[in-house]
């Protein structure tokens, strides 16, 4: 308990130096998105595109960085469940969310920036439809965990991130009755403005 008011004291000391350099402005991109399974009832039928815009913040100081984000993001996911070689049926889902990464990253060179973090995503309103465009009933979870890494490239107040995306936690507990362990991977490009 004796280190914890020297450890408040330092971590006092260095938020001048760490938040010298405060940005805060607006980003949007696209994301190329798989959902990923643990059974093999369900198989992904290839990536999908979607999109995500939104606010940043930055701060930082002798090369390092925490950049928060608030992001409403579109994605979505094809997959077919085949049970036991049954006969495969197609479904469509499609993710709306509100996604709040966190990036912690180091900047080199005065260009070139590496970053990694978690990410929290809060769905908004996300259903399923099977091929004949029937709504499927789906409890999709509230919220669910991830991680991003990647790297970024400044001009001036313009940017760009090139981000991986995975998911940590499932994204529903079951879908048509199966249970299953389903996460969001994405790769996610940016562009993002710093507006002062």
């Amino acid at each position: 308990m004796k280190k914890l008011p020297i450890i408040l004291l330092l971590f006092v000391l260095s938020l001048p130096a760490f938040s010298q350099n405060f940005g805060f402005g607006i980003k949007g991109g696209l994301s190329s998105t798989e959902i990923d399974f643990e059974s093999d009832q369900f198989v992904p039928q290839g990536a999908q595109t979607g999109y995500h815009l939104g606010v940043f913040a930055r701060l930082g100081g002798a090369g390092f960085y925490a950049q928060p984000e608030l992001l409403f993001t579109q994605t979505s996911g094809v997959f077919v469940l085949d049970p036991q070689g049954s006969g495969s049926e197609r479904y469509q889902a499609d993710f709306n969310r509100l996604d709040i990464p966190v990036m912690l990253g180091v900047k080199m060179f005065k260009l070139l920036r590496l970053q990694a973090g978690p990410i929290a995503s809060i769905n908004v309103n996300s259903n399923l439809e099977d091929a004949s465009g029937t709504v499927r009933d789906v409890d999709f979870n509230s919220a669910t965990l991830g991680y991003q890494a990647g790297v970024g490239v400044d001009f001036g107040n313009l940017f760009i991130d090139a981000k991986y995306e995975g998911g940590l936690s499932k994204v529903t507990e079951n879908i048509a009755g199966f249970g299953t362990d389903n996460r969001l991977n994405q790769w996610v490009l940016s562009v993002g403005f710093k507006l002062f």
